[in-house]
């Protein structure tokens, strides 16, 4: 354990867990595209789908695909401009079976026609671990 694990990252947000974390899922699906996204579907699990909106989940998953970091305070706008991008915008609640109470499905499309999806978890501090990814069953961390 080192000193990030009991502070947390440099963030916008009231959560580690719920704006960082997110944000750094939205960001991982975001390079994997790697090209301008037009279309992202988020699928919430357990306390993200509880919580989402009073958290600032959707915007830190929507920042994080357009490339922001987890203190850019860009954030807060984030639907805004991805809205002013034309990208289209959904959020669903559902259930993704024994996963982590944190965990989103992201299927983002981009401008070429190529998708990614991928399950990912936000399991505190701001740290991910990567669950799913095309299909396949992985474990990683996106660091």
């Amino acid at each position: 354990m080192n000193i990030f694990d009991i502070l947390g990252p440099v963030m916008i947000g009231p959560s580690s867990s719920h704006t960082a974390g997110a944000a750094r899922i939205g960001r991982l699906a975001g390079i994997i595209l790697g090209e301008p996204p037009v279309k992202a579907d988020f699928y919430l699990h357990g306390s993200f789908a509880e919580t989402y909106l009073g958290h600032g989940t959707d915007r830190a998953l929507v920042g994080g695909l357009l490339g922001f970091d987890t203190a850019d305070e860009r954030i807060r706008q984030s639907l805004e401009l991805a809205e002013e991008a034309k990208i289209k915008l959904a959020f669903h609640k559902t259930d993704l079976g024994d996963v982590h109470p944190n965990t989103v499905k992201v299927i983002v499309r981009g401008q070429s026609g190529k998708v990614v999806d991928l399950v990912a978890s936000s399991i505190g501090g701001g740290n991910i671990r990567v669950v799913n990814l095309l299909g396949f069953p992985v474990d990683f961390s996106g660091q």
